[in-house]
């Protein structure tokens, strides 16, 4: 029979002084623990109509007991443990808001976050990075949230330009400077030092730079668009004398960015020169730019790119992309898009609100829509005013019964296969579709 295994604590160490192969926190556990304690409680619709009803306090009790522990294992020995918790935790920042509970710990965090970044390894480092973000955007704009940047930006900064670091670790803390920098920042001149710091990095992307040390290899090409992308950002805050001179910097180097081989260089590079041409029209109605005809051969060009070499998926989305940045540039139009977010609805109508909505998007993923509801800093952002209070009569009112929604989606699949059949079948008139 095997010998029964003895109980003890979890740091004993094995022969040679080595760590046991059981870990107290694995990465397994971290998404059951994710799943289970944070995601199901972003939504109210998660829950099931027939369901008994869920003691809030408790849950939220039950939560933030899971999150105490997480913030705890940010300082484990165990690099993948530390890992594990910082993941969890970006979980649960982006799915609820918990100002109040971040409120008490926002020393504490940062001490681990400033830890991670300095010391982890590269992917500590984007979880730690990730994290940042998360907990600005909890925080808001305020003296609190000026306190955790004066902390993390200096780190920030030093691992985006140390050559020696992970590009990933590198683009990852280029976005987390872009974003934190564009949150809490009311000093102009600590604005104009992170954008010179992303200035520094993205133009090494120019076709003058290239084949200098090797700044411009394929193996950059990310770190470049993170800088890129986080500068652009900023921009979109900037006083209207800078924004003038930064134009006139980049406006004629931008477009060389549009023959890189890498697809979302390319499509970073068209949708920062839209963004441009529209800051640039708002400063001067009668703006004009002197190589026109060739940028928008370039961009008709990349509308209608038909390459073989490229996969089908690239140049759709190559196409779809810069129809519309064509359009911006040539007719100064944009198209209208719309987000639904609970009973509300948000239009976005700008290349500048575009920007800002991709890069939180970016950030949040899936808890997007509840920020938007819920987050009264990204409200203000986005100009939607207070949070929309609902009692529970109305939200039950809102909702549909999974019979319902069964029903529905029954008749949605039929009558789509319908029109597909009839646009398939080869014998309907032709005529008739023109």
């Amino acid at each position: 029979m095997p010998k029964p295994k003895k109980r003890g604590s979890n740091h004993q160490r094995g022969a040679g002084g080595q760590p046991r192969n059981v870990q107290p926190f694995s990465d397994e556990d971290a998404s059951i623990e994710t799943m289970s304690h944070c995601s199901g409680f972003s939504d109210p619709a998660s829950f099931t109509e027939d369901g008994p009803e869920v003691d809030e306090e408790a849950t939220q009790e039950d939560l933030e007991y899971k999150l105490k522990g997480f913030i705890d294992l940010t300082l484990d020995k165990s690099a993948k443990t530390r890992q594990a918790a910082l993941e969890s935790l970006k979980s649960a920042f982006s799915s609820k808001i918990l100002y109040e509970f971040i409120m008490e710990r926002r020393m504490t965090l940062t001490d681990s976050i400033e830890r991670c970044i300095k010391k982890g390894k590269s992917d500590e480092q984007c979880a730690a990075a990730g994290l940042a973000c998360l907990l600005c955007v909890q925080m808001g704009s305020g003296i609190e949230s000026e306190e955790i940047f004066k902390t993390l930006g200096p780190v920030l900064k030093k691992i985006v330009c140390d050559g020696t670091a992970s590009i990933q670790a590198r683009q990852a803390c280029a976005t987390c400077l872009g974003i934190c920098c564009f949150i809490v920042t009311d000093d102009i001149t600590e604005l104009y030092s992170t954008m010179e710091c992303l200035e520094n990095i993205f133009t090494k992307a120019y076709p003058r730079d290239r084949d200098t040390n090797g700044v411009s290899s394929t193996h950059n090409t990310v770190l470049h668009i993170s800088a890129l992308l986080a500068w652009t950002l900023l921009l979109t805050i900037c006083p209207m004398n800078e924004v003038k001179k930064k134009i006139e910097t980049h406006l004629h180097k931008l477009p060389s960015l549009l023959s890189c081989d890498d697809l979302n260089m390319r499509i970073a590079a068209g949708e920062t020169l839209a963004l441009l041409f529209e800051l640039a029209r708002e400063t001067d109605a009668d703006f004009f730019y002197e190589d026109m005809e060739l940028l928008t051969e370039k961009l008709r060009a990349l509308a209608t790119d038909g390459n073989k070499h490229r996969a089908k998926v690239d140049k759709r989305k190559q196409r779809s992309v810069f129809r519309d940045v064509l359009r911006a540039v040539e007719e100064r139009d944009f198209p209208t898009e719309m987000v639904k977010f609970g009973p509300e609805r948000m239009y976005i109508d700008c290349w500048v609100k575009k920007q800002t909505y991709d890069t939180f998007k970016e950030i949040l993923g899936s808890g997007m829509q509840y920020h938007l509801q819920s987050n009264d800093f990204l409200r203000n952002v986005f100009e939607l005013g207070p949070p929309v209070m609902l009692d529970a009569a109305t939200l039950k009112t809102m909702k549909i019964s999974r019979f319902e929604r069964h029903l529905y989606n029954s008749a949605a699949f039929k009558a789509r296969t319908k029109a597909r059949s009839k646009c398939r079948d080869k014998r309907a008139d032709v005529g008739e579709f023109f």
